[in-house]
C-alpha cells in the first residue's frame, strides 16, 4: 500500500508557472524541480498542454507543479490552450508569472495578473532571462508600475525576482519566496476533531469487485492517519464481519463512532444500534474540502426533480470504471428508484467539470478527495453562482436510504431542514 507513504495530490500545495509562449516557464520549472519535469525549445509554443508533476521541492515539501502553455496562444487550438491554462487557475494555490527579462510585461501577462487578483492566489513575479540582459525588460516592467524600490515589491502586491535559468541565478530566491507563500495548513480535519484519545473507531469497507485489489482507497487511507494522529484504535471490518465485531466489542468496548463506505450505508445503518454515531467516509471527504455544507443544503433539490431533468455525476478522479460502478451505475439507480421521474444523467470525471451548469437541475459531486481544497471551492462556487443545487455521493445516499439526519449528527453546526425529508 504505497499510496499510504505518499501526500495524495489533493493535500499538496498546487504551483502554477504561467506567462507567455517563449518566456521560460519550463526552463524555470525545471531549475526550480532540478528534474526534466517540462520539455524545454526555442520554439514557441512547446508545452501544448499544462504539465503537472508531484514531487518533493525543499522548502517547501509536497507540491504539485504545473507547467502551462502560452497565455498569448494564438489560432483556434490556441484559444483552447489558453482556456485550459484558464482552467488550471482553479486548481492553482500559488502562481508563478515568469516574464522575458530581455522584452518585459506585455497586455497578456497583465491579463493574467488580473486573474491573480480577481482570484486572490497569491503569485510572484519572475523577470526570466537576466542573464541575456534585461535593461529594457526592467524599464518596460517599471512602467508598468511592476517593478519600483529594490525591485522586491510591485505595484501589484507582489514580491519580484530576477533569475536565469541556465545560470541558476535567482532560482533558490525563487524557491523561498514561493514558500513564503505557502498557504496556511488545512484547518478541518477529517475525523480527528470528533473523537478523542483511547476512542474505538470502527470502519466498515465491503470488499467487492470493485474494490482496488491489494489495498484500500484514498479515503479510508486518510482517514485511518487520522484517527491514529488522535490517540484512537482504528478497527477496519468488511460489511459481512460488522454484526460479529460489534458483538465481539461488546458494551465496553463500543465504538465511539462508526464510518462506513457510502454504498453500504442503508446495510450499515441496520446493524448499528441507534446510540452509535455513524458517518460515511464520503461525508468526512467533504467536509475536509469545504463541500458539505453545501451538499447538504443541495440536498433538498432531490424531492423537486422532475421528468427529463438533467443530473451531472461529477468525479474528481478518472479510474476504470466496471459493472455496478457508483458513479455510472448505482447512483442515477437510486435517484431514479428514489424519485420516481425519468431523470437524464451525463458523467463527467477528472479535469472534465463544465463551465455551464445551467443546462442542470442537480450536481452530484464525489468526496472530492483527488481534488485539492481551492478546485473543490471552485466547482461549488460555479454551481452557486449559476443556482444550481449541488451535492455529493455520501449526503444523497443517506437522504436516499433515509438516514441523513443520522449521518450528519455528528456536525451539530449544520443547518439540515428535517422536513425536507430523509424520512421515509
Amino acid at each position: 500500500m504505497a499510496g499510504l507513504n505518499q501526500t495524495p495530490s489533493g493535500e499538496r500545495v498546487h504551483i502554477g508557472f504561467f506567462g507567455r509562449r517563449n518566456a521560460g516557464k519550463s526552463s524555470v520549472v525545471n531549475a526550480v524541480t532540478g528534474q526534466e519535469v517540462a520539455v524545454v525549445s526555442d520554439v514557441k509554443g512547446t508545452t501544448t498542454d499544462p504539465v503537472t508533476k508531484s514531487m518533493e521541492i525543499l522548502p517547501l515539501g509536497p507540491v504539485v507543479v504545473i507547467d502551462t502553455p502560452g497565455f498569448d496562444d494564438s489560432g483556434s487550438l490556441g484559444e483552447l490552450r489558453v482556456e485550459r491554462t484558464r482552467r488550471i487557475l482553479e486548481k492553482t494555490d500559488i502562481a508563478v508569472l515568469i516574464v522575458d527579462s530581455t522584452e518585459g510585461m506585455k497586455q497578456c501577462d497583465l491579463e493574467l495578473l488580473a486573474l491573480f487578483d480577481e482570484r486572490k492566489l497569491p503569485y510572484v513575479i519572475v523577470m526570466n532571462k537576466s542573464d541575456l540582459g534585461e535593461k529594457a525588460g526592467e524599464k518596460n516592467a517599471a512602467a508598468w508600475g511592476v517593478i519600483s524600490g529594490d525591485g522586491k515589491e510591485s505595484g501589484f502586491k507582489a514580491p519580484v525576482v530576477k533569475t536565469s535559468a541556465v545560470t541558476g541565478e535567482g532560482i533558490e530566491e525563487l524557491k523561498n519566496t514561493i514558500a513564503a507563500l505557502k498557504p496556511a495548513e488545512k484547518e478541518i480535519p477529517l475525523v480527528s476533531d470528533k473523537i478523542k484519545e483511547g476512542d474505538i473507531v470502527l470502519l466498515v469497507v465491503p470488499i467487492d469487485k470493485a474494490a482496488p485489489k491489494g489495498r484500500l482507497i484514498l479515503p479510508q487511507q486518510q482517514t485511518i492517519r487520522d484517527i491514529i494522529d488522535a490517540g484512537a484504535s482504528a478497527v477496519v471490518v468488511r460489511d459481512s464481519e460488522l454484526a460479529e465485531t460489534l458483538e465481539r466489542l461488546g458494551p465496553s468496548a463500543r465504538p465511539a463512532l462508526v464510518i462506513t463506505d457510502s454504498q453500504v450505508f442503508g446495510k450499515v445503518d441496520k446493524i448499528v444500534p441507534p446510540e452509535i454515531p455513524l458517518t460515511s467516509f464520503s461525508i468526512l471527504m467533504a467536509r475536509h474540502k469545504g463541500l458539505l455544507e453545501e451538499a447538504v443544503r443541495g440536498i433538498a433539490a432531490i424531492k423537486k426533480l422532475k421528468d427529463g431533468d438533467k443530473v451531472l455525476i461529477a468525479e474528481g478522479c478518472t479510474h476504470h470504471r466496471q459493472c455496478g460502478d457508483i458513479g455510472r451505475d448505482k447512483i442515477p439507480k437510486w435517484i431514479s428508484d428514489f424519485t420516481g421521474k425519468d431523470i437524464q444523467f451525463e458523467m463527467t470525471s477528472g479535469g472534465g467539470y463544465p463551465s455551464d451548469l445551467t443546462d442542470y437541475a442537480l450536481v452530484v459531486h464525489c468526496g472530492g478527495c483527488m481534488l485539492n481544497e481551492r478546485e473543490v471551492g471552485y466547482r461549488v462556487k460555479s454551481a452557486s453562482v449559476q443556482s444550481v443545487p449541488i451535492t455529493n455521493y455520501g449526503t444523497l445516499i443517506a437522504h436516499v436510504h433515509g438516514i441523513l439526519a443520522r449521518s450528519i449528527g455528528i456536525f451539530p453546526e449544520l443547518e439540515y431542514n428535517r422536513d425536507e425529508g430523509d424520512e421515509q
